[in-house]
């Protein structure tokens, strides 16, 4: 099927048409081509939408019970029946796409390297993210999603059960993003820092629920130093880059411990709604580009044409 062919390769030039003069014929082909790989493109992000809500209903389903049946990980995080039911149907219903692409789930990590560094794409997946959150009951945790190609979140798609909210977005071809509640979708898109300040409004900064530390403390103090109103708002799981997607917050400096899992749905989103996500150097977050699957420390931005460099230069953190 020529769908499915053109994904697979993401080659999407694999169209034959009538016999036309050579410039002709290229135009055609080229117009063609676009709108196949747009189609295709918004037929993955609908399929896995699907996945993930299915996971939610698995994990809701854990969520009714009395018994979370918990263990503790080798790194000392918990692990619940809910995450690996979740695990065992996103990778049923990605595997059914028949797309011949990897799949890379927290919950089946020990994927050499030398097998991985290979991948030129692959699906990378939390099932659960915030699995504190869910034994808490307090409704902030997420089924992710991503969809990876050469080291770069292309498309993301992160659920949250308790709510049915959706979030999603691609830029392989164009950019499509939204959030869906209730039944009903909006396109979203980050918000644009230097007008409000000029409005006098506060800088938003959103913070993780359990990870703080000297290091946050610190680069609040730098924010605090240059902005001259500043609102906070703690958030779990990767809710937290989803309020930079959708303008509802300014900064997310995440400067303790995470797992490309934990951010690769959620960073497709952000950059797809016109923020970006970037280490403490600024530079744009990769993935599988080294043995470790940990993140370097990172701010996730919402409006990247503000001169961040100037503010975060300051901050003092390793990571």
């Amino acid at each position: 099927m020529i769908v499915a062919d053109s994904l697979r390769q993401f080659n999407c030039l694999r169209i034959k048409t009538f016999i036309l003069p050579a410039v002709v014929q290229a135009n055609v082909m080229l117009f063609n081509a676009v709108l196949l790989c747009e189609s295709a493109m918004k037929k993955l992000l609908e399929d896995v939408i699907g996945i993930a809500r299915r996971a939610g209903v698995g994990i809701l389903d854990v969520y009714d019970l009395d018994d979370f049946g918990v263990e503790t990980k080798a790194d000392n995080s918990p692990l619940t029946k809910a995450d690996l039911a979740a695990h065992e149907i996103i990778v049923a219903g990605l595997q059914a796409l028949k797309l011949d692409i990897p799949i890379l789930s927290e919950e089946s990590d020990d994927i050499p390297y030398s097998v991985r560094r290979g991948w030129q794409r692959y699906f990378l997946i939390d099932p659960l993210d915030g699995t504190k959150e869910f034994i808490n009951r307090n409704g902030e945790f997420t089924v992710n999603i991503a969809l990876i190609k050469e080291g770069v979140p292309v498309l993301g798609v992160v659920y949250v059960p308790v709510k049915d909210v959706i979030y999603a977005g691609q830029q392989l071809e164009g950019r499509t993003v939204f959030v869906e509640r209730a039944g009903s979708r909006r396109d979203i898109a980050t918000r644009n820092l230097a007008s409000r300040l000029n409005g006098k409004e506060a800088l938003t900064v959103v913070a993780s629920r359990r990870h703080g530390g000297a290091a946050l403390e610190a680069c609040l103090g730098v924010l605090q130093k240059r902005f001259p109103k500043i609102e906070s708002t703690n958030m779990g799981s990767s809710l937290k880059l989803c309020l930079i997607a959708e303008g509802q917050a300014d900064l997310y400096p995440r400067l303790a411990p995470t797992s490309e899992w934990d951010t690769a749905a959620a960073q497709a989103i952000v950059e797809a709604a016109g923020g970006t996500v970037v280490d403490t150097n600024l530079k744009p977050l990769q993935y599988n580009g080294k043995e470790s699957i940990l993140n370097p420390f990172f701010y996730v931005i919402g409006d990247s044409s503000f001169d961040w460099n100037d503010v975060l230069k300051d901050v003092d953190v390793v990571g």
